[in-house]
Parts: C-alpha cells; sequence; structure tokens
C-alpha cells in the first residue's frame, strides 16, 4: 500500500535541479557568457547535461 503525498527521492530529482546544480549552472553560464543556460525551473538531467556541455566549453576556450 503506498500512502498518498510520500516522498520521493527518484522522482524528486528525476524532476528538479538540485540547489547546488542551479548554483553551479548559473556560475558557468555567467562565465562562457552563456546566461540563458540557466533557468530555474530545469530538470535534474537537463541541468546535468547543460553543466557538462558548459564545463566542456570552458575547458576549451582555456586551451588557447
Amino acid at each position: 500500500m503506498q500512502v498518498q503525498g510520500q516522498f520521493n527521492a527518484r522522482v524528486f530529482l528525476a524532476e528538479q535541479m538540485t540547489r547546488a546544480q542551479g548554483l553551479k549552472l548559473k556560475r558557468l553560464s555567467e562565465e562562457a557568457y552563456q546566461p540563458a543556460q540557466y533557468a530555474r525551473d530545469l530538470s535534474f538531467t537537463e541541468a546535468a547535461r547543460r553543466i557538462q556541455v558548459l564545463e566542456a566549453e570552458i575547458e576549451l576556450a582555456n586551451s588557447f
């Protein structure tokens, strides 16, 4: 039997980015001059993908 309103961490993490992700994504998007990459309503997975892409872009830019 499942209680209505029960907290499910997997569903929460799949649906909403964490505070740490939000802070990191905001910092990276500003550092990469791409503020549009940050949005408050991103999913956990989408935020992780954008963080990875921005980190790669910044690393590439710093290699020149």
